[in-house]
């Protein structure tokens, strides 16, 4: 099989005969590179060959996030705090020119794609996630209470911007996954209340989803921390499948898997025991290996290699990464 076969399989609960795909969505820190390049990695590696030196399955990243883009003049306000604040900076959101960009990258990707070489996962902004970038942490969590009509405009926006990126990728290919990117939660659970969810995010999420659904792309969204108590919201909303599944924050994937057989997974794979050795990591492969064999759920880490993990270390963990996607085949 190749590479985007395993993906899709496992995407559609199909088996694959050989082993699962071995993926690293959110593959180390620029950090944890300029280490192993003092430990024999060499020098200058780019970012596809890295992934042929290790033996992993290319996943590569259309992004098209709706922030600014290009040059803001200094008189623009980057942080909104009202509604004229936002009407000054609307014109340098939501670029004609980056979707353009993903357009071109699509189309530069499509041979490999069409081969089955590699994968493709579409990054668009969510409707968390976007709103934060323009208040910042603290006007965001004020605006739910101070500003929900700026609040709903914004997602109204980002809404018609993400469903012009979903049709003009469309043209070219279709991705194996779309990713929302939220971060709306952490290591005690969510952000936000489910109320404040169902107003402020629902409608968006169901006015994009299903265009994406229509193209045959999967739809996940990436939130870091505990996600468990959010994912009844995420299905009412058509999503699909979560990531990366912080194990640190307590995310439990066996768990998650006996409460939504159907739910897609990615990730799960407890970064902290990547530098200890074999042995630890070995037994976090035992401990995931029920869910690899239950289908929907490829495996990685939970979050970017960090840089205390040695060469050597990877090492074993892409060895023992392959065993386990085999066995978890077989």
């Amino acid at each position: 099989m190749n590479a985007r076969d395993r993906f899709v399989r496992t995407l559609n609960f199909e088996t694959c005969p050989d082993r699962l795909p071995m993926v690293e969505w959110a593959a180390w820190w620029d950090l944890t590179i300029d280490r192993w390049k003092t430990e024999g990695l060499p020098p200058d590696i780019s970012w596809e060959a890295s992934l042929d030196y290790f033996g992993l399955d290319p996943l590569f990243l259309i992004g098209t996030g709706g922030g600014p883009a290009g040059e803001v003049p200094p008189a623009v306000a980057r942080v909104v705090t009202d509604e004229a604040s936002y009407d000054a900076l609307r014109p340098y959101l939501f670029s004609n020119a980056a979707i353009a960009g993903a357009v071109e990258q699509a189309c530069g990707l499509k041979a490999g794609h069409d081969r089955g070489d590699i994968s493709i996962r579409l990054w668009l902004d969510g409707y968390f996630w976007f709103p934060r970038g323009l208040f910042g942490i603290e006007g965001h969590m004020l605006a739910f209470y101070d500003q929900p009509e700026l609040m709903h405009r914004m997602n109204r926006d980002l809404a018609d911007y993400n469903e012009r990126v979903v049709e003009a990728i469309g043209t070219v290919l279709t991705p194996d996954m779309v990713g929302f990117a939220e971060d709306m939660s952490y290591n005690h659970g969510p952000m936000l209340s489910r109320g404040f969810f169902d107003e402020f995010l629902l409608p968006y999420y169901r006015r994009t989803v299903p265009v994406i659904k229509r193209q045959g792309s999967k739809v996940l969204v990436d939130t870091d921390g505990d996600v468990t108590s959010m994912i009844p919201w995420l299905l009412a909303a058509g999503i699909e499948g979560v990531y990366p599944l912080e194990r640190q924050a307590g995310v439990d994937v066996a768990l998650l898997r006996a409460r939504y057989p159907r739910l897609l997974m990615m990730g799960g794979f407890d970064k902290m025991v990547m530098s200890q050795g074999e042995a630890p990591m070995r037994a976090e492969f035992e401990r995931l290996l029920p869910v690899m064999r239950s289908g929907g759920f490829i495996p990685s880490v939970d979050h970017q290699t960090p840089p205390g993990v040695s060469l050597e270390n990877f090492k074993i963990y892409v060895r023992l990464f392959r065993e386990y996607c085999e066995r978890a085949a077989s």
